[in-house]
């Protein structure tokens, strides 16, 4: 793991306990590596709240609520599946900031229009949701690494 997501983690996750807030993850294509960099850090069940690995559609759906219309019309990697998965996650914990990640990790399952490396992370602090896009390039370690590091500093500068 390199060192700069590292320290970064651990910053998050004090800069949380010292705002009182707590946090909840739903990931698809990180496959639970953000909710473990949260855990690497001693203090972390002070801050954590819930975490999920939503890998299929079937648990987008079932944990979150994401509309099985949504995946129908967009698919699972796309800007509104993971706004529906923050909400989701929102409206399950309660948390006052829920993560919602989906992507293409690879080495497959890229296409011309989705390729692998594009992630959206759906980011809800406090009530209001937002969605970044994301173009990684790399390995599957790479891309999932890459994606954590940037929700960290997302929430870095937002809460």
């Amino acid at each position: 793991m390199k060192s700069d997501m590292k320290g970064l983690n651990t910053e998050v996750v004090h800069l949380l306990d010292d705002k009182g807030l707590h946090i909840s993850a739903a990931e698809s294509c990180t496959g639970g590596l953000f909710a473990a960099l949260i855990t690497d850090v001693p203090g972390a069940a002070d801050v954590l709240n819930e975490s999920y690995v939503t890998y299929a559609n079937e648990a987008k759906v079932k944990i979150l609520g994401v509309k099985q219309s949504t995946l129908d019309a967009v698919g699972a990697v796309s800007r509104e599946t993971a706004y529906e998965m923050a909400e989701g996650l929102k409206n399950r914990t309660g948390a006052d900031v829920c993560i919602g990640i989906t992507g293409i990790a690879g080495p497959t399952g890229g296409t011309k229009e989705k390729p692998v490396g594009l992630v959206y992370a759906g980011i809800c602090i406090n009530g209001e949701t937002e969605v970044i896009e994301m173009h990684h390039d790399g390995d599957r370690e790479d891309v999932r690494e890459k994606t954590c590091l940037e929700v960290f500093r997302y929430i870095k500068e937002h809460i």
